[in-house]
């Protein structure tokens, strides 16, 4: 088993990945995992997890790890949320979306949170986050006004996390059709890269 241990899934496809770092990678991390790594591991990325098939990874479970000096990443998605209650216990949080839940600008988990094929782990849905980025290079590019998207945003809140889209975006607003589709900003996968790009210089 190698010295590193990364739990991915849809933020970044596994071929990818691997063009990256070298290290052993295993599907997305939930409750008990961490309890199945041998004592050779030195060094741990948390990318995806589940949160609604199964119990989430919980901080109690990392803490020890920590403890230990056993370095931990976290970005993206449940990565990104136990970083940032973990930060003063020396877990190391990457990416965007890490830092819009340490500032606050998002909180619920159910701002990363999507569906995907559990064989391939092609996401079935689109994570709130990368719509918001969405929105704001729309902005940027005189398309919404901000209020517009913050509009957007509220509706969007309010569906079952499964059913959020850019095609449902494109419907509520049909001039962003083509700029939704050509853009496709996704700060998720970007976030991912970042993780591991960090252990492969480390």
């Amino acid at each position: 088993m190698s010295s590193t241990v990364i739990f991915i899934g849809p933020s970044l496809r596994l071929e990818l990945a691997k063009q990256v770092v070298e290290a052993e990678y295993r599907p997305p991390i939930k409750r008990g995992d961490l309890a199945q790594l041998g004592p050779e591991v030195n060094r741990i990325g948390i990318i995806d997890g589940e949160f609604y098939q199964s119990l989430a990874v919980s901080p109690k479970e990392i803490l020890p790890f920590l403890d230990r000096g056993i370095e931990v990443y976290g970005s993206s998605s449940v990565g990104a949320l136990r970083a940032v209650e973990l930060r003063t216990y020396g877990m190391v949080g990457i990416g965007r979306v890490f830092q819009m839940y340490k500032d606050r600008i998002i909180d619920g988990d159910d701002e990363v949170a999507l569906t995907y094929d559990p064989d391939t782990f092609r996401p079935t849905s689109e994570p709130l986050v990368n719509i918001r980025q969405a929105l704001e290079l729309a902005q940027k590019d005189g398309l919404v006004n901000a209020e517009l998207a913050e509009g957007l945003i509220k509706h969007l809140k309010k569906l079952y996390f499964p059913l959020r889209s850019y095609t449902v975006v494109a419907q509520l607003c049909p001039h962003l059709k083509e700029f939704l589709f050509d853009r496709r900003p996704n700060i998720k996968q970007e976030d991912a890269i970042s993780l591991l790009k960090t252990l492969a210089a480390r």
